[in-house]
C-alpha cells in the first residue's frame, strides 16, 4: 500500500464509479433476463468475470491457491452468487429493477443480524433502529402488492438478499488467499460453476430466446461483466484499500436511489407512491446500520483488507500509519540487527 494519500478527485470518481455502476447495474440485469435464461446468463457471466480476474491475479502475484481455499470459495460463491444473483436474475423477469435494488439494500440488516446471531458484536441502539427501519419498508413494499403472484419475486428477492448476507460472513470466517483478486476470481468461478448446474437441471438450454441477439440485451450482458463487474470490483476493493469501511458501505444507500432513477428515466418503469415511501424508509434504516455498528474487536467491520495491515506478530493489532515525511530516520544497525524497516 503506497503512503501518498490518494487525491480528492480520484476517491470521488471512484465512489461515483461505484454508486453509478453498481446502481445502473439492476437495469442492465432487466435488460438481459429479457431474452435470456436467469441461471445461465448468471453463470456465464461469473465464469467471464471470474477467469480474468483469477488470470490477473496468478499472473500478478503468482500466488497458488491451496485445495482448502476452493472448498471455501466453492461454499462463499453458492451463497454469493447463486442463491443471491441467480435469484436476483429469475425475480427481475418480473420485478422492476428500481424494486429489486430496494429489497437488496436489506443486505446489511441480513448482515447485522446474522452476524450478531452467530456470535457477532451486539448492535447499537442507531444500528437496532436501523433494523426496525428496514424491516418497516420491506413491509411497506411487499404490503402494497396487487396479488399473490407478484409476492413471491419479492420474497425470492428477501432471500436473494439473504443470500449475499451469510455469504459475506462466511467469507469472512473461512480460509481465503490474501490476494481480494484470487479470492473474487475464485467464488466467481466457483458460483459460475454452480449456477450453470442449476441452469442445466431446470432446462435453461431449450428456453434461450431468439431475442438473445437483441442489441438491448446484448448490450445488458455485456455492461454486466465489463462495466460493473470488473470496472465496479475494481473500485470497490481500491476504495476498501483507502477509505473506512463506514464510507465505503454507504453504496448500500446510494445503490437503490441510483437504481430507482435509472429505471424510471431510462427503463420506463412506474414509481409509485408507495415505492418511494418504501425507499426513504428503507435507506434511512441502512444508513444508520451502516453508521451504527460497532466495529468487529477480532478484526474489523467487514473490511477485507485488513490483512494486510495487521501486524503479523500480534494478531489483531493495528498498526499506526504514519506519511513518510514525519518518519524519524532509522538509527545505525549494530551487529546482529537488521535495518530493514517494517513492511507496513
Amino acid at each position: 500500500m503506497s503512503d501518498a494519500r490518494p487525491s480528492r478527485f480520484k476517491l470521488l470518481a471512484a465512489f461515483a464509479a461505484l454508486y453509478v455502476l453498481w446502481g445502473s447495474n439492476f437495469l442492465a440485469i432487466r435488460y438481459a433476463a429479457e431474452a435470456m435464461p436467469p441461471f445461465l446468463m448468471m453463470a456465464v457471466r461469473c465464469l467471464i468475470a471470474g477467469a480474468i480476474l483469477f488470470a490477473w491475479a496468478r499472473l500478478r502475484d503468482g500466488v497458488r491457491p491451496q485445495p482448502g481455499q476452493w472448498r471455501s470459495a466453492a461454499a462463499v460463491g453458492a451463497l454469493l452468487f447463486l442463491g443471491c444473483h441467480g435469484l436476483l436474475a429469475w425475480a427481475e423477469q418480473s420485478v422492476p429493477s428500481g424494486v429489486a435494488a430496494l429489497v437488496l439494500a436489506l443486505t446489511p440488516v441480513w448482515l447485522t443480524v446474522l452476524d450478531w446471531g452467530t456470535g457477532g458484536p451486539r448492535p447499537t441502539r442507531r444500528a437496532v433502529l436501523g433494523l426496525a427501519l428496514g424491516f418497516l419498508g420491506l413491509a411497506f413494499l411487499v404490503g402494497p402488492a396487487p396479488d399473490r403472484g407478484a409476492l413471491w419475486p419479492l420474497l425470492v428477492l428477501v432471500l436473494s438478499a439473504l443470500s449475499w448476507a451469510a455469504g459475506s460472513l462466511l467469507s469472512r470466517r473461512s480460509s481465503q488467499p490474501s490476494s481480494l483478486v484470487l479470492a473474487s476470481g475464485m467464488q466467481l468461478l466457483a458460483g459460475g460453476v454452480a449456477l450453470a448446474l442449476v441452469g442445466l437441471a431446470l432446462g435453461e438450454v431449450g428456453r434461450i430466446d431468439r431475442g438473445v441477439l437483441a442489441p438491448r440485451a446484448v448490450g445488458g450482458f455485456a455492461y454486466m461483466v465489463l462495466v460493473s463487474s470488473l470496472v465496479g470490483f475494481t473500485a470497490y476493493t481500491w476504495l476498501l484499500r483507502v477509505a473506512p469501511p463506514t464510507q465505503v458501505g454507504t453504496y448500500a444507500f446510494v445503490n437503490p436511489m441510483v437504481a430507482l432513477l435509472v429505471g424510471w428515466a431510462v427503463g420506463g418503469e412506474a414509481v409509485s407512491a408507495a415505492t418511494i415511501a418504501a425507499s426513504g424508509v428503507i435507506v434511512a434504516g441502512v444508513a444508520l446500520i451502516v453508521t451504527g455498528t460497532r466495529r468487529d474487536p477480532k478484526g474489523g467491520a467487514y473490511d477485507r483488507a485488513r490483512v494486510e495491515r495487521d501486524d503479523p506478530g500480534r494478531p489483531c493489532r493495528r498498526i499506526p500509519r504514519v506519511p513518510q515525511a514525519h518518519r524519524p530516520r532509522p538509527l545505525p544497525a549494530h551487529p546482529g540487527q537488521s535495518g530493514s524497516e517494517h513492511p507496513a
